[in-house]
C-alpha cells in the first residue's frame, strides 16, 4: 500500500465534513486542563490520533507513581498489584472526562455499563459459559489421558470466592478497556469489521509482549487471544452494546482456570503441547481454539 494511501485510509476525508460530535465545552476549573484537551483541540481528529492523545494522558498520569512505586514498594507482587490498581483508576478518572467532552455521554451509557437485569443477567450467562467451556475442556483432556481431575481441598471455597473476584476484576478492567473504549474509538471512524479486528488484533498483540525467544516459543498462543478477543467483541454486539456478557465469558474463563492452577482442581497436563497448548495455557493448543471457536459460535447464533 503506498503512503499516500495509508494516510487516506487514516484521515478519509475526516476535515471536509462539519463536525460530528457535540462537544461538551464547559470548563470545570480544577480540571481545566483535561476538559480543554478532551475537547474541541482533538474531538474530530481520526481514531488514531484520539487514541494517542489518550493514552499519552493516561501515562503522563501514571508513570509518575509507577516511579515512585519502584523505589518504595520492594515486594514484587505487591508493587504490581498497587502500579495496575493506579493503572485503572487513572484510566477510569480519564475516561470520564473523555465521554462527557467528546460524546456528552455519561461512561456507563456510552461503554455499555448500563444497570438493569439485563447486563447483570448477560453477565451471569457469560460467566458460567466461560467456565463450563474450560471444564469441558479440561473433561476432554482427561477423558484422553492428557490429565486427571483432583479432590478439592479443604480451602477451594476461599480459593475459589478469591479467584472469582480477581476474575470479575480482571474482566471489567480488559472489556471496558478493549470492548469498551478501544472499539468504541474505532468504531466511530471505521467500519464495524475493521473496529472488530483492529480492538482484537489489538488485544492480542498487548498481551503478547515479552522477550522474542519467548514470543517465538509461545506463538501458538497468539491465534488464540485473537480469537478470544473476536467473540468478546461479539458478545457486546449480541447484547446490543451492553459489556455484561462480555465480562462475564472473560471472567469465566479467568475463574475457570484459575481454580484448575491454583485451586489444584487438574492436574498437570501431558499429550502433545500443539493440542494440550504450551506450557499448560488452553489458549495456546489446538483443543483451546476448538473451544473458544464453539463458544464464539454460541455467542453469534
Amino acid at each position: 500500500m503506498e503512503g499516500s494511501e495509508v494516510l487516506g485510509w487514516l484521515y478519509a476525508d475526516r476535515y471536509s465534513r462539519p463536525p460530528q460530535r457535540n462537544i461538551h465545552t464547559r470548563m470545570l476549573k480544577p480540571l481545566g486542563f483535561l476538559t480543554w484537551l478532551f475537547g474541541p483541540a482533538i474531538a474530530n481528529r481520526p481514531a488514531p490520533l484520539r487514541i494517542g492523545v489518550f493514552v499519552g494522558a493516561l501515562l503522563a498520569l501514571w508513570l509518575p507513581f509507577y516511579g515512585l512505586a519502584q523505589l518504595s514498594i520492594t515486594d514484587p507482587n505487591t508493587r504490581s498489584i498497587a502500579v495496575m490498581a493506579v493503572l485503572f483508576l487513572a484510566f477510569i478518572f480519564l475516561l470520564r472526562f473523555w465521554s462527557r467532552t467528546l460524546y456528552q455521554a455519561r461512561l456507563r451509557d456510552r461503554y455499555g455499563l448500563t444497570g438493569g437485569n439485563g447486563n447483570g443477567r448477560e453477565l451471569a450467562v457469560g460467566l458460567g459459559a466461560g467456565a463450563a467451556s474450560l471444564a469441558l475442556l479440561f473433561g476432554l483432556m482427561a477423558l484422553l489421558g492428557w490429565t486427571r481431575w483432583r479432590w478439592p481441598g479443604l480451602g477451594i471455597g476461599l480459593t475459589a470466592l478469591e479467584g472469582l473476584l480477581v476474575a470479575l476484576g480482571v474482566g471489567l478492567a480488559e472489556e471496558l478497556v478493549f470492548r469498551g473504549w478501544l472499539w468504541g474509538e474505532l468504531k466511530e471512524d471505521y467500519s464495524a469489521n475493521t473496529a472488530l479486528w483492529g480492538s482484537s488484533l489489538t488485544f492480542a498483540a498487548l498481551h503478547f509482549i515479552k522477550p522474542l525467544p519467548e514470543m517465538l516459543r509461545t506463538a501458538p498462543q497468539f491465534p488464540g487471544l485473537l480469537l478470544l478477543g473476536l467473540l468478546l467483541v461479539w458478545a457486546r454486539r449480541r447484547c446490543r452494546g451492553r459489556l455484561g456478557m462480555a465480562v462475564g465469558i472473560h471472567a469465566g474463563l479467568v475463574w475457570g482456570y484459575y481454580l484448575a492452577q491454583v485451586g489444584g482442581l487438574v492436574a498437570p497436563r501431558s499429550g502433545p503441547q500443539w493440542l494440550t497448548g504450551v506450557d499448560g495455557n488452553p489458549l495456546a493448543g489446538g483443543l483451546g481454539l476448538l473451544f473458544l471457536l464453539g463458544l464464539g459460535l454460541w455467542v453469534r447464533r
